[in-house]
């Protein structure tokens, strides 16, 4: 897999508690515009930043943010919402985490359709 380059490096999986981290949020963006620019890619050198994601939907951009505790988050929104072309935030603090899993590469688009979708209507 390594050859093939669908391992594109490896990494540690850390405990965020033992990195004193662990309030885990999700903030979805609203900008001026679409797409990325390099004011907003700035946001990727805030070591709470993990993610950056553009998404479609009601919103612009998602991130995944891990910090020490609420007064944290606060801080980092504000700088957030100084960012060029941000206009609004939206957060979600996560209160449990059940699974959280890399790419599991046997998992395929190819599982059968559920009984309700087996025939079309259009």
């Amino acid at each position: 897999l390594k050859r093939s380059g669908a391992i594109r490096t490896t990494s540690a999986i850390i405990d965020p508690r033992a990195v004193k981290k662990p309030l885990l949020a999700f903030v979805h963006i609203d900008t001026r515009g679409w797409g990325k620019t390099p004011e907003l890619m700035a946001v990727s050198k805030y070591p709470e930043v993990e993610e950056i994601h553009t998404v479609a939907g009601d919103t612009c951009m998602l991130l995944k943010l891990r910090t020490e505790d609420t007064r944290a988050l606060e801080g980092l929104l504000a700088r957030l919402y100084d960012t060029p072309g941000v206009t609004s935030t939206r957060s979600y603090v996560v209160l449990s985490t059940y699974l959280e899993r890399p790419v599991q590469p046997e998992i395929t688009g190819e599982w059968p359709a559920p009984k309700h979708m087996a025939n079309p209507m259009y």
